[in-house]
């Protein structure tokens, strides 16, 4: 089994379609009365609810445009779970996904209660070791229609101390600073980091400015004494590290 004691990576994985039916999407104003968000909280506590309509009670009540499950639905997909929930940046989050400011900022906030009411629950219960550990973590990112930058923070062990978005939208070390990148390893004290992001084509094929913009961080974590342990890219499919030498 090749680890990240081993730098050069670049294995694909490939996952197999489920088959699943595609499942019918009712409009919020189609449900009956007790399959609405509150009404199921109320009935069957948290536990009967999806995430989208956890979310759909967080924002309360939709636009002119979108009922709130809709709004719930769509905010999930399109940034999903995990980059949702570790957002802190209700700006950007309002811009990228056309929601309302207060939207966002009632995201944001409550992602941050939950955080530092349950912050000591699962800490350290993540490791990498290897690229399949990070592709398997990052399950989410295969179906986003954005591109996105993600980044893993490991302490010696490989135990993952925090994880977070760090661009949404092409990348490109023109557009995303190595300062973007480092500053969460700094804030977390981590050593190392495993970057991620998806490319939405379902090309598994690294650009030109992928590598161009993982040799930046290696030298830039060379000087900082960070290591960039890899960078894989995620599509539906599978998985591919960016081809440089990590060591």
């Amino acid at each position: 089994m090749e680890t990240y004691d081993i730098r050069e990576t670049h294995h694909v994985l490939v996952d197999m379609p489920s088959g699943n039916p595609p499942k019918h999407i009712y409009k919020f104003r189609d449900l009956p009365q007790e399959q609405k968000p509150r009404e199921k909280l109320l009935s069957g506590g948290p536990g009967a609810l999806s995430n989208a309509e956890l979310l759909a009670i967080i924002l309360g009540r939709g636009t002119t445009k979108e009922d709130v499950l809709s709004m719930s639905k769509r905010m999930l997909r399109e940034y999903g779970e995990r980059s949702l929930s570790g957002n802190i940046n209700a700006t950007a989050m309002s811009r990228e996904l056309g929601i309302p400011l207060n939207k966002a900022l009632q995201v944001v906030a409550c992602a941050e209660l939950g955080k530092r009411f349950f912050k000591d629950t699962n800490a350290g219960s993540t490791i990498i070791n290897e690229p399949k550990d990070a592709y398997e973590y990052l399950h989410d990112m295969r179906a986003l229609p954005k591109e996105q930058l993600r980044g893993l923070y490991l302490n010696s062990h490989h135990r993952l101390i925090h994880d977070e978005v760090i661009a949404i939208g092409t990348i490109d070390a023109n557009l995303t600073h190595p300062r973007e990148v480092f500053k969460p390893a700094l804030e977390y004290a981590a050593v190392a980091i495993v970057l991620a992001h998806n490319h939405p084509s379902g090309i598994l094929q690294p650009s030109l400015a992928d590598i161009e913009f993982t040799k930046q961080l290696i030298q830039s974590g060379k000087i900082m004494g960070i290591e960039i342990l890899d960078h894989i890219i995620i599509t539906k499919e599978g998985f591919a590290s960016v081809p440089v030498n990590y060591s």
